[in-house]
């Protein structure tokens, strides 16, 4: 790596910093091209993950001790006290996501996916490695501050300042919202007598009422009736568009196909595989059936 942040994938890309980790000092020396088309111009970065680990340290169960933890319990540690075991939820984890990449995170429960997107968001900082962003990642349903007390017109306002909107871009954009969100008769009424599903489209339709430089979905498209999640598809798709970067967590391989020009297959903590979107998603799929 060189010395340059600004050298990230091309000579005119702003630095990448993080929240939780300190901005980047070593750029990625690798410019993105199609093959066959050398001259095609390099996308920026706007995420790296570099060596990323996420260890946990949970409590064993009782019936799980061992000889060597009942020798430490007479050794003073106490009886009551239960020995720690460590959770390795992400192993050695390096990627790399550009700007009009939505790139989908597949793997079986428990694997490491929303982990990672935590971690991304700066909500979780990892064990070792490092993680540099462009900007501020929005993970859906976070950076949308929802009050449950307030009514939904309320909580739109507070999300989209949440989100860096103005009020005036918020009341241009109030209706957009709420008719994305299939909310209108209930607009008015507390947050708190919202169904699940009613509360899940308007986080949806208020952190995509921009287009942040990187936008962490995690099950959200398994929210809602066919049309939402046809409207939802569209929508990522137009924030592509628009250069942002997308990373979705879903089990639904069908949204990750349709959706997603890339995939990450995340199995217990390790990367499996990183490539073409429908690829991934038949490798995963055969994993499954076996």
């Amino acid at each position: 790596m060189a010395s340059d942040p600004a050298a990230v994938g091309t000579t005119t890309a702003e630095p990448l910093t993080h929240p939780v980790t300190q901005p980047v000092t070593q750029p990625v020396t690798q410019p993105v091209t199609q093959p066959g088309t050398e001259s095609a111009p390099a996308r920026r970065p706007v995420v790296v993950c570099h060596d990323v680990n996420v260890v946990f340290r949970v409590m064993a169960d009782r019936q799980r001790r061992t000889a060597g933890s009942r020798v430490g319990q007479l050794l003073g540690r106490g009886p009551g006290r239960r020995p720690m075991r460590e959770v390795h939820a992400l192993k050695g984890i390096s990627a790399v996501g550009h700007e009009g990449d939505a790139i989908g995170l597949v793997g079986r429960n428990g694997s490491g996916k929303s982990t990672m997107l935590r971690v991304i968001a700066g909500l979780l900082p990892p064990t070792s490695g490092e993680v540099w962003a462009h900007g501020q990642p929005a993970l859906l349903g976070v950076n949308a501050v929802l009050l449950p007390e307030l009514s939904g017109a309320r909580n739109i306002l507070l999300g989209g300042l949440a989100l860096g909107l103005a009020r005036e871009e918020i009341e241009d954009r109030f209706d957009d919202i709420i008719d994305f969100a299939g909310v209108r008769d209930a607009i008015h009424m507390p947050m708190k007598t919202y169904s699940s599903g009613m509360s899940a489209r308007l986080r949806f339709a208020i952190a995509t009422v921009r287009t942040p430089p990187v936008l962490l979905i995690d099950e959200a498209l398994a929210t809602g009736d066919a049309e939402f999640r046809v409207r939802s598809e569209e929508r990522i798709k137009a924030l592509c568009a628009d250069a942002g970067c997308v990373f979705l967590v879903s089990h639904a391989l069908g949204a990750i196909r349709k959706t997603c020009n890339r995939a990450i297959w995340i199995d217990r903590g390790d990367m499996r595989m990183d490539g073409e979107a429908n690829e991934v998603a038949d490798a995963y799929w055969d994993s499954v059936k076996r």
